[in-house]
């Protein structure tokens, strides 16, 4: 399952990126994390339905001084899944 998602509140300057990668490998999810310009991080994971679920959870409270407000969710289908994926868990430059 492939799902886009855009997280809202504070959670920049907090260490959101780098505790989002690590808690995506505890849960073997792989995908990448990028901060955007309109202070908002966004995120493209690849995961099977519990882990997913894990992480969605997880990501509502995130790392220590981060504040989510919200987490909107997107299922994404690529025509050819295998050429989108990325191995591990990869943190983007900000766009």
């Amino acid at each position: 399952m492939a799902i886009h998602l855009t997280i809202r509140g504070l959670v920049q300057g907090v260490g959101y990126r780098q505790w989002f990668r690590r808690r995506a490998l505890e849960l073997g999810v792989s995908g990448w994390v990028r901060n955007r310009r309109d202070d908002t991080v966004e995120a493209l994971i690849f995961a099977g339905d519990e882990a997913y679920e894990q992480l969605l959870r997880d990501a509502m409270n995130g790392p220590l001084g981060a504040k989510v407000d919200a987490i909107e969710e997107k299922s994404i289908t690529f025509s050819h899944p295998e050429r989108e994926q990325v191995e591990g868990f990869e943190i983007r430059p900000t766009v």
